[in-house]
């Protein structure tokens, strides 16, 4: 019963992946919603309440504010996606004044769930709208298994059978309108599970910074040697140094100062020093997390990226014995950028062949007070497609239709790197500031085999991870094998019999995330996963 014992071990990763996550928010500054944003509207997510009364006498809550745009609406999204299987009740508390409406819109609030990955996430949205009544705190519930749900498109199914609704959509009073009102929010509530699609369920590398002093050496290169003799590209005028002085932890945080002083190495006297740190770890598709603090000042360009381990670059950790190609062909990921004279604005950009120095492939976002307060800044790298988020919220996605060595030299493994570099016009009071990193971490798909019986059972799954058709091969001997597929959320899709020594199923039409497909043996079970990109 070995194998019995190992396959039942292995069905806990089903909802360890289809994590069983409460999706709230009291405003009270320890709610699951990383970030809301706010679509043609005003919004203040930690808003005193005007009126602790009734059902709600909470300190905090969001308030809402619509000043005329036609589509005012207030969201945010999740990692992965909503599983309204077993669980499609939102729910949250609303407050509208009578004295903030102008016109005669209908007083309702709409919850609207959509696919934050499409260019037109409304075009296949699913809405509730509920009525409300003005000048008191009023509970609303949105029932998406039993209540009357909208569906944009006619042809969309249930939203108990969508897989894709990752966006959640609040929206006070009509759209289409130019009307004014102001609303207030409080204690969301979603206490279904999230999906995560990307299955980077495994942390395989990561800097927590618990040391006390120098940069951990095991992990980490400083790079320092001038690439062309005289200077840095992009015209930075800092030298990168290993001292203590511009970079440290301390308390559990990386500390990268960029610091104004008169320095002299390699023969060159410069008028700024920093640090730039390489990772001594590279790897090929994942998820990379780093929780930072950006540096104040005119001048300072702090960035948080990736280059291609195969790069010929001077004084790099990789390049004396994996250098191949010079930039851009080795590809460069731009995780996190940021620039002193556009504050709180942040952009992540990819340059390759086909688009290098002045790229179009970027994308950016006005976050919050980048310099006072610690996001997460991340990547998500897949063989189709890199996703950049703040805080959950996906703003820039790069999938270009065609993918060759010009546009995507992104299937071989790249490092990181962060540093703070000074171009530009600096402020002349500038002194010094630091880029404060709390942790730098990577993930990737779990190993294949759910349970290593394959040395055994020599059952073959592929391609794995597998676009359209996934291909299962066994010896004659395994002739008559009961195989099963299920979902992430545990649900049986496909059952079929070996025969012949293997078959073929159709997995296009599943959405993305982790699958299982167990096999029979002689009354024993063994399980894979197989991850659907």
């Amino acid at each position: 019963m070995r194998h019995l014992l190992l396959f039942l071990l292995c069905l806990p990763l089903i909802p360890a992946l289809a994590q069983e996550l409460a999706v709230s928010d009291n405003f009270e500054g320890n709610g699951a919603v990383a970030t809301w944003y706010g679509d043609d509207c005003g919004i203040d997510p930690s808003f005193a309440n005007p009126f602790p009364q009734g059902i709600n006498p909470s300190a905090t809550v969001l308030k809402y504010t619509d000043t005329g745009g036609a589509y005012a609406n207030v969201g945010f999204d999740v990692r992965g996606h909503f599983d309204l299987s077993e669980q499609a009740v939102f729910s949250l508390k609303v407050y509208i004044p009578s004295n903030s409406l102008t016109g005669d819109q209908p007083n309702q609030i709409s919850l609207k769930l959509q696919n934050g990955g499409l260019s037109e996430p409304w075009s296949t949205q699913s809405e509730i709208i509920q009525p409300l009544v003005l000048d008191q705190w009023q509970a609303v519930t949105f029932d998406f298994a039993n209540g009357p749900f909208l569906n944009l498109d006619p042809d969309s199914p249930p939203p108990v059978n969508r897989p894709d609704f990752s966006r959640v959509v609040l929206q006070v009073n009509g759209e289409n309108n130019n009307e004014q009102v102001t609303a207030y929010l409080d204690d969301f509530d979603f206490t279904g599970r999230t999906v995560n699609d990307a299955a980077f369920d495994r942390l395989v590398w990561s800097d927590e910074f618990n040391n006390t002093g120098a940069i951990d050496p095991e992990k980490w290169h400083h790079q320092t040697q001038l690439p062309n003799g005289a200077s840095w590209y992009n015209g930075e005028v800092q030298h990168y140094t290993s001292r203590l002085d511009n970079s440290y932890v301390e308390r559990g945080l990386l500390h990268i100062v960029a610091k104004k002083e008169n320095f002299t190495d390699q023969g060159q006297t410069k008028a700024y020093t920093s640090a730039r740190l390489n990772s001594k770890f590279a790897f090929t598709y994942g998820r990379v997390e780093v929780r930072a603090r950006l540096p104040f000042g005119l001048g300072t360009w702090p960035a948080i990226w990736m280059l291609g381990k195969n790069i010929t670059e001077p004084g790099g950790f990789w390049a004396s014995e994996h250098g191949t190609v010079s930039w851009p062909a080795c590809g460069e990921i731009d995780i996190m950028e940021h620039w002193g004279y556009n504050q709180n604005y942040i952009q992540s950009a990819l340059h390759t062949p086909s688009s290098s120095g002045a790229t179009v492939n970027l994308g950016g976002i006005m976050a919050e007070d980048v310099s006072n307060l610690f996001h997460i800044y991340a990547l998500e790298w897949t063989p189709d497609e890199m996703q950049f988020s703040i805080d959950g919220q996906v703003y820039y996605t790069y999938a270009p239709g065609t993918q060759n060595a010009a546009t995507w030299p992104f299937d071989a493994d790249q490092y990181l790197l962060l540093n703070v570099a000074m171009a530009g016009e600096i402020a002349p009071g500038f002194t010094q500031s630091p880029m404060i990193v709390d942790y730098v971490r990577v993930y990737q798909q779990s190993p294949v085999s759910s349970s290593g019986a394959e040395q055994e059972f020599p059952f073959q799954l592929f391609p794995n991870p597998v676009k359209e058709t996934l291909n299962i091969r066994a010896p004659e001997t395994l002739r008559g094998t009961a195989v099963k597929v299920y979902s992430p959320s545990g649900k049986l899709l496909q059952s079929a019999t070996l025969e012949g020594g293997g078959l073929s199923f159709n997995w296009a039409g599943y959405p993305k995330g982790v699958y299982l497909v167990t096999f029979e043996v002689g009354g024993e079970q063994v399980a894979y996963k197989v991850v659907k990109i």
